[in-house]
């Protein structure tokens, strides 16, 4: 979880594969109408995410259910929606990219194709509510090659889940 331009889904992709998991974007579980809102310039509304929200938890349910793990990138701004994406799950982990405003912007800037708008970034900061110690984040510096980071995760969760590494 993180603002936009934080690596979500650049930390997540690697951080499936060193797992062996499934990888989700977020974004994908959007409805048309929150990707039209935001890419004409307009943050979304707790109302907007809820429904976001809750699909993607049905996601990571339906596949732990079946067996199965997942990393899904989500931004996930304020405990409310971390709420929604676990629900009292003690085997779903929020990892937490932090990251300064500054660098994320410079990020935003040579980010080319995307539907959020840089312009967006001050709404995201504002919105943020950085995870607390309750809620067991795992919180990474994103100011470090890739590698690194997933690198920085895996150790940390190893003793907590099933991965392909030995």
């Amino acid at each position: 979880m993180g603002v936009s331009g934080s690596g979500k889904s650049t930390i997540a992709t690697e951080l499936a594969k060193q797992l062996c998991w499934t990888f989700e974007d977020g974004d994908r579980f959007h409805p048309a109408s929150n990707v039209a809102k935001m890419s004409a310039g307009h943050p979304l509304t707790d109302e907007d995410r809820w429904p976001w929200l809750q699909a993607i938890a049905e996601e990571i349910d339906r596949v732990c259910q079946a067996g199965g793990h997942v990393v899904v990138a989500c931004s996930a701004l304020k405990r409310a929606y971390r709420k929604v994406l676990v629900h009292g799950r003690d085997d779903v982990r929020i990892v937490f990219l932090d990251g300064s405003q500054i660098l994320i912007a410079e990020r935003l800037a040579r980010r080319k194709g995307h539907f959020m708008p840089p312009g967006l970034l001050d709404s995201q900061f504002k919105t943020l509510e950085r995870p607390q110690a309750d809620e067991r984040p795992i919180a990474v510096s994103i100011d470090a090659p890739v590698e690194d980071i997933v690198n920085n995760i895996v150790a940390l969760v190893a003793t907590e889940v099933r991965t392909c590494r030995p």
